[in-house]
C-alpha cells in the first residue's frame, strides 16, 4: 500500500472498523462502468484515489524531466473545491463542493506537491497551490498535526505528507502552527513510539483503544515529515555515521523521532531481505512494494543511502507485476525510489518506469531525454549532409572546375 491508501484505510478503520478496511480499498477494485476523463491517469475506478494517483503521476514525470500533457494538469486543478481542498475524486467537477464533499488532507497535500513542482511562473497554478495551503492550515489539529479528514485525530501518514506539501509550497512547517501554538514537529514525536514498546517506530492507532502499534508505512511517512521532506528526495549522501544504525532514544523532538524511525526501518528491512511486508490490519503476509518504495525515500532523506540502494535494487527485481496491477501511483512511487537511490528510472531492473508511467495517461508534451536525442539526431544528419556535399564539391573541383560551380549551386538550392 502507498501512503494514500494507508491513510484512507486509517480513516476507514476509524469509521467502519479494521475488518472492513482492507476490502474497501483493495488494489484490485473493479474498473468504473462509465468512461473516465481523458486527462486522468489510470484505468481503474478513481473513486478513492483519482486526485492522489494523478498528483503522484504528474510529480514523478516532472521529476524525470517529462512535461505532462496540459489536460492532465487541467483535470487536476479542476478537481479543487472553492475552499482550496481536494477530495479523492469528483466525477462532476462542474458541481460545486458542499458539506457532503469529502475533502481530505492527503489528496490536497499530494496535489500541492505536484502543482508546486509544475508551477514555475504559472500564476494560475501558484494561486491553486496557495489556496490549497490555506485550506490545509485551516484544518490543522490543535496538536499541530493532521488527520486524513478534518476532525479526525492526527496520524503520521497525513501529517507527514502535509509537511511535504508545506515545504514544496515554500512554507516553513515549523511556522505553521495551530491556535495552541503547536506545529507538525510537536505532533510527530507524540505519534512515535518509545524504544522499548515499538522500537522507535511511528505507530498506527487502533480504532477502539487508540493505542499505537508499530507500523512501517507510518514510520516512512513520519520520518519524511520529521525531516521536513516531501515525496521527491535527491540521492542521499552517506551520513558521517551511516555505517551504524542510529541509536534509539526518547522521541522528545522531531529530529529524534526521525532518527528512531530510521533505525526501525533499517532493522525491519535487514530482517526481511531489504524489503517490507504488508503493514495494514487484515492484509496478507506478503512483500509490500509500495511501503518498501516509501522506505527507500525516507532512508535517502535520512542519509542512509546504502540501505536505500539495497532496497531500491530489490524493488528493481520484484516490482514489475505489482506496478502493472496497481497503476500510476505505483509507477510513480518507483520513480521516487529510483530517484532517491540514485538509480535510473528509465532502466530500473530493465524497465523504463518513465515510459510505463507515461503510457498510463495522455502522451506527454515533451520529454527532456527524447528532445535532446532528437536534437542530436537532427544535428548529426545536418552535419552528415554538409560533409557529403563538401566531399562532392572537393572531388568535382579536383576533376573539372565546373563541377565545383554545379555543386555549390545545388547546395544553395538545398532546403
Amino acid at each position: 500500500m502507498n501512503v494514500r491508501r494507508s491513510a484512507a484505510v486509517l480513516a476507514a478503520v476509524a469509521v467502519f472498523g479494521s475488518a472492513a478496511a482492507p476490502a474497501a480499498f483493495a488494489d484490485d477494485a473493479p474498473s468504473p462502468s462509465t468512461a473516465l476523463p481523458s486527462g486522468l491517469y489510470g484505468k481503474s475506478d478513481p473513486k478513492f484515489d483519482g486526485v492522489f494517483r494523478q498528483s503522484y503521476a504528474l510529480l514523478a514525470l516532472d521529476t524525470a524531466g517529462v512535461e505532462p500533457a496540459r489536460k492532465t494538469v487541467t483535470w487536476l486543478t479542476g478537481q479543487q473545491c472553492a475552499s482550496g481542498g481536494f477530495a479523492a475524486y469528483r466525477a462532476d467537477a462542474s458541481e460545486p463542493c458542499d458539506s457532503k464533499t469529502a475533502v481530505d488532507s492527503n489528496s490536497t497535500a499530494a496535489a500541492v506537491q505536484a502543482l508546486a513542482a509544475l508551477g514555475g511562473k504559472d500564476k494560475n497554478l501558484a494561486a491553486t497551490v496557495k489556496k490549497s495551503v490555506g485550506w490545509l492550515k485551516s484544518v490543522q489539529n490543535q496538536d499541530g498535526g493532521w488527520g486524513y479528514n478534518p476532525g479526525l485525530p492526527s496520524d503520521a501518514n497525513s501529517t507527514g505528507i502535509v509537511v511535504g506539501a508545506l515545504a514544496a509550497a515554500g512554507e516553513n512547517p515549523a511556522n505553521v502552527k495551530s491556535q495552541k501554538g503547536r506545529s507538525a514537529y510537536d505532533a510527530l514525536p507524540k505519534l512515535a513510539m518509545d524504544c522499548g514498546k515499538g522500537d522507535g517506530a511511528f505507530g498506527l492507532a487502533d480504532a477502539k483503544s487508540k493505542k499505537l502499534s508499530p507500523n512501517a508505512d507510518a514510520t516512512a511517512a513520519g520520518v519524511l515529515g520529521s525531516l521536513g521532506k516531501g515525496l521527491v528526495v535527491p540521492p542521499g549522501k552517506k551520513a558521517a555515521d551511516a555505517g551504524d544504525a542510529p541509536k534509539c532514544a526518547k522521541p522528545d523532538t522531531a529530529a529524534q523521532a526521525a532518527s528512531n524511525g530510521t533505525a526501525y526501518l533499517l532493522d525491519v528491512l535487514g530482517e526481511n531481505d531489504d524489503h517490507l511486508m504488508s503493514a495494514m490490519p487484515g492484509a496478507k503476509d506478503q512483500p509490500d512494494q509500495g511501503n518498501t518504495a516509501d522506505a527507500v525515500v525516507a532512508l535517502a532523506a535520512a542519509g542512509q543511502s546504502e540501505q536505500a540502494e539495497k532496497s531500491a535494487e530489490w524493488l528493481a527485481e520484484n516490482s514489475a507485476a505489482w506496478a502493472k496491477q496497481s497503476g500510476p501511483a505505483a509507477y510513480a512511487q518507483l520513480v521516487f525510489a529510483a530517484h532517491a537511490a540514485g538509480m535510473d528510472p528509465r532502466d530500473f531492473g530493465g524497465a523504463d518506469l518513465v515510459k510505463q508511467l507515461s503510457a498510463q495517461g495522455p502522451p506527454p508534451e515533451k520529454t527532456a531525454t527524447s528532445d535532446s536525442a532528437s536534437d542530436a539526431d537532427s544535428d548529426e544528419k545536418k552535419d552528415e549532409g554538409v560533409s557529403i556535399w563538401w566531399i562532392i564539391g572537393v572531388g568535382l573541383v579536383a576533376g573539372i572546375g565546373i563541377g565545383f560551380l554545379y555543386s555549390a549551386n545545388r547546395k544553395k538550392q538545398q532546403p
